[in-house]
């Protein structure tokens, strides 16, 4: 594996570090606030909207410019809104920093997935892009539980700095050891071709299913876990810790099956997160919730891999735009996922009401996969057929 992906995928850390350690300075930044719990969940879900905006359009938009190069600008630009939002001083402004963090997030995302593409061969690809993502499970492991310790005993202005100062260290390996690439000889027009394919439409819809239903439950572990199960607030970034160790060994396996089995991954993986969730929506048993919640990690991070690897399959000559658009999928998930989970808390239903909406949305995950598969196989009987 070239060592520049393992560099996009320690940078990727430094943006999911901040993309994720809200959930555990829900309580905290609140209070700080003055705003409510749910409200301050729409930070996730700000962060996500522009995760989605921006993914395809800083995808055409840099498509034939100096890739690290433009690595480099996106995550000043990174480093700039932490700033400014570790020195907000009301929702709103710290609200409008989410939305340009998230911004540049998407950008490197969508350039980093394509030169990580563009680095290794067609077979390796769920393996390359399980490093990248692998970024992610580190944050979960290390920089969430870091922040969320950070903010309980400094603040969590504290913890948008450290990321700020970590976002700093990914700017100067991105520096050293990512080639420059372009994309001069990738067609604006063939790119954009990617959405006149229903089967490209049907991968992202899963993407998007699948990661509501992680983040309905996981917006609001911190809240579920100590409201709901009992569980000391001291234990919180231990547990996401934990939930973290699940994501590293959920795609870890993930990435080795991905490139083989796509589709008997995601079911796997599908099915073990429902059992985890069913587990949170019934328990108060802290000891047993924690359990699930590292099934839960495991499941939800494993199915990633096979996630991406599906829609690199199904998007043929697009390799820049489709990594943009799962990054978007991603994060209509994102996005989708918090705010139900918010709308169940307001209607009075409770903490648990979190998973039993990533249950239902599991079960709508369930239903799209099954018709994409059947799609698949229909498709293949045709080609063989003529």
């Amino acid at each position: 594996m070239p060592l520049a992906v393992f560099v996009l995928g320690l940078s990727v850390f430094a943006l999911g570090t901040s993309e994720f350690m809200i959930t555990g300075l829900l309580p905290g930044m609140a209070a700080d606030l003055g705003v409510s719990i749910p409200d301050t969940g729409l930070l996730i879900s700000a962060f996500a909207v522009g995760m989605v905006v921006g993914a395809p359009l800083l995808a055409i938009g840099t498509l034939r410019l100096p890739r690290r190069r433009t690595l480099l600008v996106l995550l000043g630009v990174f480093v700039a809104a932490h700033v400014v939002g570790a020195l907000a001083e009301g929702y709103a402004v710290l609200f409008a920093t989410r939305v340009v963090a998230a911004l540049a997030c998407a950008g490197f995302w969508a350039v980093a997935a394509a030169t990580t593409i563009a680095l290794v061969p067609v077979d390796r690809r769920g393996r390359a892009m399980a490093v990248l993502v692998g970024g992610l499970t580190v944050a979960n492991i290390a920089g969430v539980p870091a922040g969320t310790f950070l903010g309980q005993h400094a603040g969590w202005r504290a913890a948008f700095w450290a990321v700020a100062a970590v976002t700093l260290v990914a700017v100067a390996g991105v520096a050293a050891l990512v080639p420059e690439t372009t994309g001069d000889a990738i067609s604006v027009r063939g790119e954009l071709r990617l959405y006149r394919r229903g089967r490209v439409w049907l991968a992202l819809g899963v993407i998007a299913l699948l990661q509501a239903m992680i983040f309905a439950a996981f917006s609001y572990l911190a809240p579920l876990l100590t409201e709901t199960d009992g569980l000391p607030e001291s234990w919180v970034p231990a547990v996401l810790a934990l939930f973290g160790a699940g994501a590293l060994i959920g795609i870890t396996a993930g990435g080795r099956l991905a490139d083989r089995r796509p589709f008997a991954t995601l079911y796997g993986c599908l099915g073990l997160a429902l059992a985890a969730l069913l587990v949170l929506a019934l328990t108060t048993d802290p000891l047993v919730a924690v359990a699930a919640v590292l099934v839960f990690g495991v499941a939800g991070f494993g199915a990633n891999p096979a996630l991406n690897v599906r829609a690199y399959q199904v998007a043929g000559d697009a390799p820049t735009l489709v990594g943009a658009s799962t990054t978007a999928a991603f994060n209509v998930g994102n996005t989708l996922g918090p705010w139900l989970g918010g709308v169940a808390i307001d209607a009075g239903l409770g903490f648990p009401s979190v998973a039993w909406t990533g249950i239902a949305l599991g079960v709508a995950t369930l239903a799209a996969l099954t018709v994409a598969l059947v799609v698949q196989r229909t498709d293949d009987r045709e080609r063989v057929t003529v």
